[in-house]
């Protein structure tokens, strides 16, 4: 009797975890600086140092300020983080954008490293293959040459072999 219960109460000790895990992340889902620090991230400086709008920390920046402003302006207007992103984008260009979108023509910046990575791992493989060969002739393919040369070339051959006790092959 006493496993059921005690199963049962782990269950609902379970349930109010996960309930409380779920709790605390829509929490911070909603909150104001949550928002302007993912946003942050997603967006870039504007003045040229290449950092992210939410790490730019470089001294005398001119745009920084203005644009976390600007962001902070358009969170707390109600924006969703969609619409900000757009007219962000709208605004300087996307270049603003730390990540490319995922449609139309920019859909290149993202197929392109992985299809010129494909491309040169197909190359390499063939590379090796072809490689792989040409050192590839067994002592039957060999000797069916040795045949075709003339008696003379037969014999140097075989006289390199027995000085160097090698049989062609390294």
């Amino acid at each position: 009797m006493a496993t059921p219960l005690r199963f049962a109460f782990w269950m609902r000790a379970v349930e109010a975890s996960v309930l409380a895990v779920a709790i605390c992340f829509s929490l911070g889902a909603t909150d104001a600086s949550a928002r302007f620090n993912n946003l942050g991230h997603r967006l870039m400086c504007t003045c040229g140092c290449a950092q992210l709008l939410g790490e730019c920390n470089h001294v005398g920046c001119p745009e920084s300020g203005r644009e976390r402003n600007e962001l902070t302006a358009a969170i707390a207007s109600g924006l969703s983080d969609q619409q900000i992103l757009d007219g962000f984008a709208a605004k300087y260009g996307a270049t603003v954008l730390a990540a490319p979108p995922t449609k139309g023509f920019d859909l290149v910046a993202w197929i392109a490293p992985f299809a010129v990575f494909a491309a040169a791992l197909l190359g390499t493989i063939l590379l090796i293959r072809r490689w792989g060969g040409l050192g590839g002739k067994n002592k039957a393919t060999i000797a069916g040459e040795a045949s075709v040369l003339d008696p003379a070339e037969q014999a140097r051959m075989e006289r390199i072999r027995r000085e160097t006790g090698s049989d062609g092959g390294f």
